[in-house]
């Protein structure tokens, strides 16, 4: 059984900062070679898109509402993914989500990853 395991959400003032971890183990996924992504869910609002990376980081993406605020990493040797969050504001609220997908191609669809964790309280305060 596979296990993703966000860490590191909290309480931020606005401008500030968080960096949030995404640790998978278990099962027969290799996190060396599978694309990771980032999502988000806002109250009363849709799953939204955040970032993603490939297998060995060499691509990533970001939902244009995170362009030049967010950094996605990821570490492989420590099966471990990042979100670095800079600059945030009250629209960044969300519980963030942690992906892995059973293919080393990252993409910007929730529906294309097949792991999940149980996501992680982000609230900032104005």
């Amino acid at each position: 059984q596979v296990h993703v395991v966000e860490s590191g959400g909290g309480l931020v003032q606005a401008g500030g900062s968080l960096r949030l971890s995404c640790a998978a183990s278990g099962g027969t996924l290799s996190i060396s070679s599978n694309a990771m992504g980032w999502f988000r869910t806002a109250p009363w609002e849709e799953r939204e898109f955040v970032a993603a990376i490939s297998w060995n980081g060499g691509r990533t993406d970001y939902a244009d509402s995170v362009k030049g605020r967010f950094t996605v990493s990821r570490a492989n040797g420590k099966n471990t993914m990042y979100l670095q969050m800079h600059s945030l504001n009250p629209e960044d609220t969300a519980v963030y989500y942690c992906a892995a997908r059973s293919n080393s191609r990252a993409t910007m669809t929730g529906d294309d990853y097949n792991y999940w964790g149980q996501g992680t309280q982000v609230t900032v305060s104005s």
